[in-house]
């Protein structure tokens, strides 16, 4: 989320972008929890159809920045670049100013919302447990282990762990790892 309320999803390799997508759609209510759900295959030939973005199961479809990858591209976030980060926002990094409460990052799947979360009978978007295989580069951020700051950026799908920087497991604030 940026400054003027509305949702960015960027990623670059060596300094250019690959992709960027900003709603049109503001999110005022600071104090909600939103699930942000990503879909990446660039392998689709439609350029359209290589980034999907939904927010609470919904999809985004009106963009006021909207550069789709190349097909076939390799982002940083899975190539074999030791930087990946999460809750920043290109460099000079811009860091998120929020709460995470999770952080998934499935590896050689293109998934759908309903994976990892379902509407209730009220039609309000809930969470659910992710059951399928994270792949090779995959991870699980579940921010559970707080027995120290390091312990914070432990993947809990495998052994992809971060190095957290601004979080500290007494007292989360800034929710962010690279």
């Amino acid at each position: 989320f940026i400054t003027d309320n509305t949702f960015i999803v960027y990623a670059e390799v060596g300094g250019s972008t690959k992709m960027s997508f900003t709603t049109n759609r503001v999110f005022r209510d600071i104090s909600a929890w939103y699930h942000v759900f990503v879909s990446y295959d660039t392998t689709q030939a439609t350029a359209s159809n290589r980034v999907k973005v939904y927010i609470n199961g919904v999809q985004e479809t009106s963009f006021s920045t909207e550069t789709y990858p190349s097909q076939n591209a390799n982002l940083q976030m899975n190539g074999n670049v030791n930087l990946c980060t999460v809750g920043t926002y290109r460099s000079p990094f811009f860091f998120y100013n929020g709460y995470l409460s999770e952080f998934n990052w499935v590896d050689g799947q293109a998934l759908t919302p309903t994976d990892f979360g379902e509407f209730d009978d009220d039609g309000v978007w809930q969470p659910k447990k992710f059951s399928g295989s994270y792949g090779t580069n995959g991870f699980h951020l579940d921010f559970k282990d707080n027995s120290s700051n390091a312990a914070l950026g432990y993947d809990a799908a495998g052994s992809n762990n971060f190095t957290v920087n601004n979080i500290s497991a007494t007292s989360p604030g800034l929710a962010t790892a690279n």
